[in-house]
């Protein structure tokens, strides 16, 4: 039996909302090690007011960046838990 996966094109654009319906934006990109494959963060779009007062880490061009280990679910939204975040 093989497992439900999400392709990254499947994962680009969907909104990304906390635990708590919270929504902080939409996925721009994901950032990930190349020689593992290990998936490091999401990259952040059209980020809320919201976000912007979380302490996230943010790229040389000044994107915000989600860590993929705050990521609870991938299905019509990305919720991420905020407690991950801090």
């Amino acid at each position: 039996m093989q497992a439900n996966k999400n392709t990254y094109n499947m994962i680009l654009g969907k909104m990304i909302v906390t635990k708590e319906g919270k929504r902080l934006g939409f996925v721009k990109d994901i950032t990930f090690e190349t020689k593992s494959g290990e998936l490091i963060n999401i990259v952040v779009k059209d980020t809320t007011p919201y976000t912007k007062n979380l302490n996230l880490e943010r790229t040389n061009s000044n994107e915000l960046l989600i860590p993929y280990s705050a990521i609870i679910a991938i299905g019509d939204f990305v919720i991420v838990s905020e407690e991950d975040l801090i």
